[in-house]
């Protein structure tokens, strides 16, 4: 399996999924913790991939998604985008609503 077929599974096997420095419980960089936050507000578990330890993944995601920066958060699909559009949507309560839509759309 080469790297883009590698995130192609990671983000069609994960319904929330966040590519970030670090893990959730010790991110390593400022916006990945915001984010993570964030997350963590909305109450539902989330996926995560440390792209500290995934050099593959961190050299071609940027190109795949035509997204520069990290974290990237990833919900039923879709490129959400990085912290400060996490952040915005949390504020105004999108976040919240998109996460709750979309986890209820899977439950059984």
């Amino acid at each position: 399996m080469d790297v883009i077929q590698k995130i192609e599974r990671q983000i069609k096997d994960n319904i929330i999924l966040i590519y970030m420095k670090g893990t959730p419980s010790a991110p390593s960089c400022g916006f990945s913790a915001q984010a993570v936050q964030a997350l963590s507000v909305c109450g539902e578990k989330f996926a995560y991939v440390d792209i500290l330890e995934h050099t593959d993944i961190r050299r071609e995601l940027p190109k795949y998604a035509n997204w520069p920066t990290f974290p990237q958060l990833w919900i039923d699909g879709e490129l959400i985008g990085g912290c400060s559009i996490i952040m915005e949507m949390l504020q105004n309560g999108e976040l919240q609503k998109l996460i709750a839509k979309t986890t209820n759309k899977y439950k059984k």
